[in-house]
């Protein structure tokens, strides 16, 4: 493979990562680290709730301000039981006689 081949097929792969938003650039980390920012790199680029999810966690932990109230009530919120009319009622009964 020529030289020129290469750095034309580079270039196309880089423009076809361009229309999809995804840009390049270089930062500084630890080489211990470098797995974990590949791996977060590849999965925000990732469409879908799971990137999203997981931008808003690093954001919050890279912001600094404290967890907003009322966590639990959403998560609630989105549960897939929501609206599924489950009957969590059980019977109430005496119970036994003990002989003591």
């Amino acid at each position: 493979m020529s030289n020129s081949a290469q750095k034309r097929a580079i270039e196309n792969y880089r423009s076809r990562l361009t229309k999809r938003g995804i840009v390049r650039f270089e930062l500084q980390a630890l080489k211990t680290d470098r797995d974990l920012i590949r791996t977060l790199a590849r999965k925000l680029a990732e469409e879908g709730p799971e990137a999203g999810d997981l931008r808003r966690t690093v954001q919050r932990a890279v912001s600094g301000e404290p967890p907003k109230s009322g966590g639990i009530l959403s998560a609630l919120r989105r549960s897939p039981l929501v609206g599924a009319d489950l009957d969590l009622t059980r019977p109430r009964e005496e119970g036994r006689k003990a002989d003591l």
